[in-house]
């Protein structure tokens, strides 16, 4: 598994999370198919537990940020992609233009191509620092 590919199954585990689930070690580990201690997988748990962890803040920096559009009106994966997306922008070292390209390359496996140009939109605004 990769880095992208770990993003990909954190944004799974915060759909499940966001849709009653409880993103538990049960679909970690069985369904996702991921093995405990790899290094891609501990990224996918750090991103995953980072995001409910700060989802308060995240969610406020999105709706600034979402230029029109509630939190509630987001459609739910693409939401759990940015989530993951402003957590790592926010609390990982890692380059904005790295984890905005990787974001937008799981919102095009797992959302519409109106999705992918709305959730560029939202982090190319949080990565800039600018308010709606």
């Amino acid at each position: 598994m990769n880095r992208t590919m770990a993003r990909a199954q954190a944004m799974k585990l915060v759909y499940e999370w966001e849709m009653g689930g409880n993103g538990g070690e049960d679909t970690r580990f069985d369904l996702l198919g991921v093995q405990p201690g790899e290094e891609e997988s501990d990224y996918m748990e750090a991103l995953f537990e980072g995001v409910i962890r700060n989802i308060e803040g995240i969610d406020r920096q999105i709706a600034r940020c979402a230029h029109g559009w509630s939190i509630e009106r987001i459609n739910r994966v693409d939401l759990a992609v940015l989530r993951v997306a402003v957590y790592e922008l926010a609390y990982c070292k890692l380059p904005a233009a790295a984890t905005i390209a990787a974001s937008l390359e799981v919102a095009d496996k797992y959302s519409t191509e109106k999705s992918v140009a709305f959730i560029n939109g939202v982090l190319g605004t949080i990565a800039r620092g600018e308010k709606a």
